[in-house]
């Protein structure tokens, strides 16, 4: 296991390098001038220059780019051009609150995914069945905006069982309560989906002839399914969950505007906004380098369940 964790890790770093290296030219190779742009079309020449100057664009690409990745070594993501702050104190101040929706979204999402999928499963052709894929299928359907937009307005609106905005998380006792919703409306479309996964995983799974075998010797039914069954179900939800949690940090920007929560999606769609590129940069990068961990935790851990894919892939012979 070692081994296999020490090459997938060394398998990241050329990936790292190649979305560093697409972060930085995008921006810069995208038609118009980022100076002019920052400055405004009413600026003189000698300012659109000074800017031009201290963003360094007036350099060849290559060495731009070398001073973009020693900087970011050095944990310098470069400073607001329309605040001055430096990047990355913005970032840790705005990404605790990312941090946590995505975390309850994800628990919710694997509470409801996971609990809908077994009971779809076990009660396969039956009412139950048929209510949790109209359900799921609903979940998938309806866009995260418009699932927000309803739950604000019931939930915060009407019934005032939540607050309505961000706003007031120092006015509220319970400091997770204002992220119930937003967390509810990212996390419900991710548990419809991840339903239908464990439902025809767990199908399949229950099919398989050691599952028979274990009825056959009167094992508790409860063991079976989920000692036996869900164990070795859970091996393809285990990248659904992983691409989820890596898409929640990263595609929160609609709900946290409709929510107003001062983490980093709305702080990536701001500076979009304000054209303020070294956010940019630092946005993405970050969202790219927590994509990158995520997925190399969910092969570990794909790896540690099923002993036989990390063999495969260490090019070990399975019997």
């Amino acid at each position: 296991m070692l081994e296999y964790t020490i090459r997938r890790i060394t398998a990241t770093i050329p990936v790292l390098f190649g979305i560093i290296f697409v972060i930085f030219s995008v921006l810069y190779l995208i038609p118009g001038d980022p100076a002019l742009t920052i400055a405004g079309p009413r600026a003189s020449e000698a300012t659109v220059e000074r800017i031009r100057t201290e963003m360094g664009l007036n350099q060849p690409f290559c060495k731009r780019f070398f001073t973009y990745v020693k900087n970011i070594a050095s944990g310098n993501f470069g400073n607001s051009v329309l605040t001055g702050r430096p990047v990355l104190n913005s970032l840790c101040e705005k990404l605790p609150y990312t941090l946590k929706l995505a975390c309850i979204a994800m628990f919710i999402s694997i509470l409801l995914g996971i609990l809908m999928g077994i009971i779809s499963a076990i009660t396969r052709g039956k009412a139950l069945d048929r209510l949790c894929t109209i359900l799921s299928v609903t979940g998938i359907s309806i866009p995260v905006f418009l699932s927000g937009l309803v739950f604000l307005y019931i939930f915060a609106v009407k019934l005032r069982w939540f607050p309505a905005s961000a706003s007031s998380l120092t006015m509220v006792k319970n400091p997770l309560l204002p992220f119930i919703l937003p967390a509810f409306t990212l996390g419900i479309r991710s548990a419809a989906f991840l339903a239908r996964i464990v439902r025809s995983s767990m199908i399949e799974v229950l099919n398989q002839d050691y599952i028979r075998t274990a009825r056959a010797k009167g094992l508790n039914p409860w063991r079976i399914l989920f000692r036996h069954a869900l164990f070795n179900a859970l091996i393809p939800v285990i990248t659904v969950i992983g691409l989820d949690l890596s898409s929640y940090l990263n595609g929160s920007v609609i709900v946290e505007t409709i929510f107003d929560l001062p983490g980093i999606g709305r702080f990536a769609m701001d500076a979009i906004l304000q054209r303020d590129y070294p956010i940019i940069q630092g946005v993405v990068l970050i969202g790219a380098i927590i994509f990158i961990v995520v997925n190399l935790l969910m092969d570990l851990i794909y790896a540690w369940i099923n002993p036989k894919i990390r063999d495969e892939m260490m090019g070990k012979s399975v019997a």
